[in-house]
């Protein structure tokens, strides 16, 4: 037996009130992150940086970064896309030196601290400097999937297969606790950034960078409650080049297969789930012609109730199993951007009920996914494998967004953009429903829960 396997066994008999406090710890990464999602991804950057590099564009609507011409309205969409390219070669090296290593914290403290000061550097952003926040939204983006791959590979260390579900919605509520609150922040802010002696271009800058400094102050919990794990003898030091180590890490994933097809389902379905999220503004402000003030409060709407969804959908998933509520939760997803897609202009009733909708299944959808996906990684393979799963997280997945900024640049409509997004939902549910779930947890070693 490995030093690795004694460890986690040891730990997994550990007292409840040790056990307790590491998950406390750990669900306020999400507490800290989240913030950087949804007032910066979510809210406010999509539609500021749109309006920057609008100033910048010619006569004809497009900027010409490096000579290549581009819709001013697709450079947004385009940021979120290219930041997968660096997140892909950096996550799987990053997972695979904190597992040979076993040392996760400092990977999760620099990956961290490098996303809070970018998102921070974001004060800066004004006039026409839109390659500068294409730059900081890359830099932020990649350095919240790196992160987000070492915090979720800490999940099958600090609850045992039965829980994990329960453990993993709380972690999303949390964050979406801490979303809702500095939403309420920014609305005040927003709102009456003229009695405040602010610009409104101004006063969506300090909200931008008050993200930055919120997940960098609040990443102090879990760097100080979560501890890193011994890995057998001869781990340290050997990571090798780069390259190596990923090449190595993709030959060990295809071993097991039932996984990987699983991770295929996630990458297509996740990937339109976080396009939309990271999109909504944008096809809010640019196609449905509604104010910032209503997006606030839209968005402030699905993290409240997001906070139910995905504490219910937790619950649903101990009567019907995670798989089964995922499915219904993509069925939802599709009905979502068919009423989407049908939005009447400058309506913002209809924008919250689809709001409401989105807040519904959006928690539940992404804690459940990421505690399925627990059960099918290999013990000592954590942070190599949630690299892997981070790839299509938090809107980081590379297609969707350039489906979406490649639909808009063709057609100038953020309508057939949204529409586009269709597919896959479909094909994600289509993959998920396909794969064996109960085998696929054997076949990676572990135990098999009484509900999946």
């Amino acid at each position: 037996m490995s030093a690795e396997t004694t460890d986690r066994d040891a730990h997994a008999a550990a007292p409840p009130p040790d056990r307790r406090r590491e998950r406390r710890g750990w669900y306020f990464y999400d507490f800290a992150c989240s913030v950087y999602s949804t007032s910066v991804l979510t809210v406010f950057l999509g539609p500021y940086l749109t309006s920057v590099a609008k100033a910048a564009a010619d006569a004809d609507g497009f900027v010409h970064p490096l000579g290549v011409p581009v819709r001013a309205g697709s450079v947004f969409a385009y940021s979120v896309s290219l930041s997968i390219v660096l997140a892909v070669l950096v996550m799987p090296l990053a997972g695979a030196a904190a597992d040979r290593t076993g040392r996760k914290k400092p990977l999760l403290a620099a990956a961290a601290y490098t996303g809070a000061g970018a998102t921070a550097g974001m004060f800066f952003l004004d006039g026409d400097r839109y390659l500068l926040g294409a730059l900081l939204l890359i830099l932020a983006n990649a350095s919240l999937a790196v992160s987000m791959a070492l915090y979720n590979a800490y999940l099958p260390q600090i609850a045992g297969p039965e829980e994990r579900d329960a453990v993993s919605s709380r972690g999303w509520a949390f964050g979406y606790t801490s979303g809702a609150l500095v939403l309420v922040l920014n609305l005040v802010l927003y709102t009456g950034h003229a009695s405040f002696g602010l610009s409104e271009s101004a006063a969506v800058r300090i909200c931008l960078a008050s993200a930055g400094l919120w997940w960098g102050a609040f990443t102090l919990v879990p760097l100080r409650r979560l501890r890193d794990r011994r890995v057998a003898p001869g781990g340290a030091g050997a990571v090798g080049s780069g390259w190596r180590q990923l090449a190595a890490t993709l030959r060990d994933m295809r071993r097991h297969p039932l996984t990987l097809s699983f991770l295929l389902a996630y990458l297509v379905y996740n990937d339109g789930v976080q396009t939309v999220i990271s999109q909504a503004s944008v096809y809010g402000s640019e196609e449905l012609g509604l104010d910032q003030t209503t997006l606030i409060t839209a968005v402030l709407l699905v993290q409240v109730l997001a906070v139910a969804g995905a504490l219910g959908m937790g619950r649903l998933a101990r009567s019907y199993g995670a798989k089964r509520t995922i499915l219904a939760s993509l069925a939802v997803w599709t009905l979502i951007l068919a009423a989407g897609y049908l939005l009447p202009a400058g309506a913002p009733a209809w924008f919250y009920a689809l709001a409401a909708a989105i807040g519904l299944v959006l928690g539940g959808s992404q804690a459940l996914s990421r505690s399925l996906f627990s059960h099918l990684v290999p013990r000592g393979k954590e942070a190599e494998y949630f690299s892997a799963y981070e790839m299509s997280d938090r809107g980081l997945s590379w297609l969707g967004p350039l489906v979406f900024g490649l639909a808009y640049q063709l057609t100038g409509s953020y309508r057939d953009a949204i529409v586009s997004l269709v597919l896959f939902f479909v094909a994600g549910f289509a993959l998920l429903a396909r794969v064996p779930v109960r085998r696929a947890v054997a076949a990676a070693g572990n135990p098999v829960p009484e509900r999946i």
